[in-house]
This record gives C-alpha cells, structure tokens and sequence, in this order.
C-alpha cells in the first residue's frame, strides 16, 4: 500500500486487525519494509502492525535534503497522524532505535507510547582508537588535496575510484542526499538522551553484533531506567532474522502475549 505524507509517497503495509492494540516497526538503515514480516507476523495476533519504509528507504521517495534523525522524526509523527494512530508499542531496529530515543524523550508527541522494544538499536557513538583516529585524519587530508579541481582535472578517473571506495557499505550504496543523512546520523551521539526515557523498554541485542556492539546495550540497559536485556547468543546485527523463534518469543512475553 502506499500514502501520500507531507508530499511524499510512502510504502507501507499492516498485519493483523485490532483496532485496541498497535505496534509500530521503525526499520534499520539501508533495509526496505518486507525485511520484518516475521517480527510483525509474530506478534500479529495481538497488534496490529505497522511496517512502512521511511524516505528515501525501500520503495518510499527520497527526502529532498538531507535529513537529521530529528528531521526523520518530525516526518514519522506525520506519518502517525496520517494513520490516525493515538497510541502504539515502538520496536525499533538499528536506525529505527536512533528515531525511537529521540521520539521517546520529546514533549509534544502527537501520540502515546506504551513501551519500546530496541533491536541492535544504533544512538551511542564508538569510542575510537588511536588508530581509527589517525586513519580519519588521513582520510580528510588525501580528501582536501584529492577533491582540488586541478588534481581532480587531472586524475579524475582514479580520484573517483577512490571515493567510491572510501566508507561502509550503507554509505557506498546510497544515493548523495542519503550519504548525508547517513554522515549525520552516525556522528550523533544520543547517550545523554537515554535516561529521560520513561517507556518500559525492552532490548533485544545479538552478543556478535559487530555494527552496534553488546557494549552499546549494556549501556543503555544502565541508563535506560525501566529497560532490560536480552541476549540471543551466537547472532549478529540481525538477531531477530537470525533467532526469529527465540525473537518472538522474548518479544511475547515482554508484551504479555499468551501462548
């Protein structure tokens, strides 16, 4: 299905059909909606669920600048209205997380969170080593010279070879405008938000997530006030596609969901 919000087309689809119970799923970065079926399809009995593809996302359009998280934010709030949902249980993957801490500590929401269930939830920004530190710095001084129009003239083949292979693979398989609000979500460390947070919350982490590591929810298990950790061993940044019956599970019982 797809709605018009704000002036953009977005995808989206629903899965169960109580109209007393809503779940929202905020997805990861780079992933398109149909990634979390089984997520929905596990709780589907219960809530209805929301998947959609944020802007620039899946099949949705493109934000025409790029956006901050804040700015996604301010754009899911949109979306909420315009699915005339009043109270919803936020689960949040990765980049969907980063959304999530920041909806869950503003004031003037136009809906009603009842709990928060983070998966492999990105916000708090590494610590770097000495090394990354002296790689960043190279980086940015083979930038400035390698992107001068002269040199650039000269060797513009190789110089764009280079680029092209600079970053993650999130940052190299998007589009420029997406790169940006990649760059801007990545430096933003969202740690001194997470004990504003008064939602019941649930974390849901893999213990070889290498992209936001168990460190990351540990921390926020700390600092979170009402939150608690669950760890499903042997699983990577995508515990719940990995784990999908374990998932379901821990995800049942945290919503108090029978059988």
């Amino acid at each position: 299905m797809n709605i018009q919000v704000d002036g953009y087309n977005i995808s989206y689809k629903i899965t169960g059909d109580n109209n007393d119970k809503t779940a929202v799923i905020l997805q990861g970065w780079g992933t398109e909606l149909g990634m979390y079926d089984t997520m929905a399809g596990s709780i589907a009995d219960e809530y209805k669920v929301v998947q959609f593809d944020l802007p620039g996302f899946g099949a949705s359009e493109e934000p025409k600048k790029a956006w901050s998280v804040e700015e996604y934010s301010d754009f899911f709030c949109k979306f909420m209205q315009a699915l005339e949902i009043k109270e919803t249980v936020l689960i949040g993957h990765s980049y969907g997380g980063r959304m999530i801490i920041r909806l869950a500590t503003r004031h003037n929401l136009p809906f009603e969170i009842s709990k928060i269930v983070l998966v492999d939830s990105a916000g708090i920004m590494p610590k770097r080593s000495t090394r990354q530190k002296i790689r960043i710095i190279r980086y940015k001084i083979l930038k400035k010279i390698l992107l001068n129009k002269i040199v650039h003239y000269l060797f513009e083949e190789v110089i764009d070879d280079w680029k092209n292979r600079q970053g993650s693979d999130d940052y190299r398989n998007a589009s420029p405008i997406m790169r940006q609000c990649l760059v801007k979500a990545v430096n933003e460390d969202l740690t001194h938000l997470l004990p504003q947070i008064d939602k019941e919350t649930l974390l849901v982490w893999g213990d070889l997530d290498r992209d936001t590591p168990i460190e990351d929810a540990k921390l926020m298990e700390k600092t979170i006030p009402k939150s608690g950790l669950a760890v499903i061993a042997g699983t990577g940044h995508y515990s719940f596609l990995e784990q999908p019956a374990i998932f379901a599970g821990i995800i049942r019982s945290f919503l108090n969901i029978e059988g």
